[in-house]
């Protein structure tokens, strides 16, 4: 959430980066300058109401004292009359207060100055690409084919227990799946991330802490009973641990990382883009999560892109990285880069990675806050990343690996699958 400070002293700064967005709602801005004059000029009121009842409720209990009845009567007469006011008034703050909040989170992040104009991902800028794109056989498969043939995951019967978007994996599939969840977590642990295992629903507080609420309120899975959504990212419970506390300085950087079941409800039906293991309602995820100092945030998000980077080339997999544009970004964040692997089988490059800075957006909304040098409270920045996303990192290793002899297993990920090679009777 931007802070209403910093939109009235850079108004048109404000609306320069969400033009970037291309954000359709530009005249928000002065509607919520506005309603912050009208705000405080309420609550002025309210205050010098309160004042007067104050000082006048004093001034009665020395006139009873002195036995000035007559005086003291008139006295309270004037304070039932303020306190009338001041309730009409604090009745008229909080519709205005609510209004305010209302408006203000429409307002999404603004874009750092490095994110590119555009409004699709078309616009989206291919920073870096690397790892060699294999070719394959001539009797190459796509996943959804190969998982049937090796009996890697079965949709059909996941279908039947849930509903479609839903995989069940089983045997190999299973274990390739749980070996490159270890692998990722030791990885990361290994760079100084603290594991959590955190729960996979949470209360809207919480949702509304990173930014999920309510922007995709609509995309979340809600179980209305109890006021709980299904997490969409283990970024919602793990960034809010820190939610209304103020860290010691000396903590930062705080660096977590987290493996959960991720549920989204926008999975789709039509087309390659959602077959196989391309898009699904619940898939497996593992997150790196970092709170730091506001002037160290951007050097942080390059040593947390690079980190990805690396997992990527230890997987030995093709692959790019994408500055998105201003169209193309999630609300709650300043600057994102993607990363895609190349699927060889279905010749398309497959989302498995975001990685974001968003500033104070999320810290604000948390007041997740540290003590600087000079003893100032301040707002510190958090990023998150996929280190990484399960069903296309497996859909993309399934493919570029297929032989005639059986799917080839990454050097790097041996030692956790237990084996070289996924042959075809395993």
């Amino acid at each position: 959430m931007l802070q209403i400070n910093f939109i009235k002293q850079n108004a048109d700064l404000v609306k320069e980066r969400l033009a970037v967005r291309n954000f359709a709602h530009i005249g928000l801005v002065d509607e919520l300058i506005s309603l912050d004059e009208e705000l405080r000029k309420q609550k002025l009121v309210s205050e010098n109401l309160q004042a007067s009842v104050n000082t006048t409720s004093k001034e009665i209990g020395a006139l009873m004292a002195k036995g000035e009845k007559e005086a003291a009567e008139e006295k309270k007469a004037a304070v039932t009359a303020w306190k009338e006011e001041q309730a009409t008034v604090k009745t008229s703050l909080q519709a205005l207060e609510e209004e305010f909040t209302g408006k203000l989170l429409l307002l999404p992040n603004l874009p750092h100055t490095s994110v590119p104009k555009g409004k699709t991902p078309e616009d989206n800028e291919v920073v870096l690409e690397g790892g060699t794109v294999p070719q394959l056989f001539a009797g190459a498969k796509p996943h959804w084919d190969i998982i049937k043939e090796y009996d890697l995951v079965d949709f059909e019967t996941g279908a039947k227990l849930a509903g479609s978007g839903f995989a069940l994996f089983k045997g190999k599939g299973a274990k390739l799946q749980r070996s490159l969840i270890q692998y990722f977590l030791d990885y990361n642990t290994a760079a100084g991330y603290t594991e959590f295992a955190p729960p996979l629903m949470v209360n809207e507080a919480t949702a509304y802490g990173t930014g999920q609420l309510p922007d995709k309120e609509g995309q979340m899975y809600h179980i209305t009973e109890d006021k709980l959504y299904l997490i969409p990212t283990a970024e919602v419970p793990v960034t809010n641990v820190y939610a209304q506390q103020i860290v010691k300085e000396s903590d930062l950087p705080i660096k977590m990382t987290a493996y959960s079941s991720c549920f989204r409800r926008e999975a789709g039906s039509f087309g390659s883009d959602v077959r196989g293991l391309n898009r699904l309602h619940q898939f497996e995820k593992v997150e790196v999560i970092q709170l730091v100092k506001p002037q160290h945030s951007y050097e942080v998000l390059e040593e947390m892109v690079n980190h990805v980077e690396r997992l990527l080339q230890f997987l030995e997999l093709p692959y790019r990285i994408l500055r998105l544009c201003g169209g193309d970004m999630g609300f709650t964040s300043a600057l994102t880069y993607d990363f895609e692997v190349f699927s060889a089988a279905q010749q398309k490059w497959l989302e498995v990675s975001s990685v974001s800075n968003f500033e104070t957006f999320q810290t604000n909304r948390m007041k997740i806050r540290y003590k600087n040098e000079e003893g100032k409270t301040e707002l510190v920045h958090s990023l998150n990343g996929s280190s990484l996303a399960l069903p296309r990192i497996i859909a993309a290793l399934l493919e570029n690996n297929q032989s005639e002899n059986g799917i080839h297993i990454p050097k790097a990920l041996q030692a956790y699958f237990g084996a070289a090679l996924i042959e075809k009777n395993g």
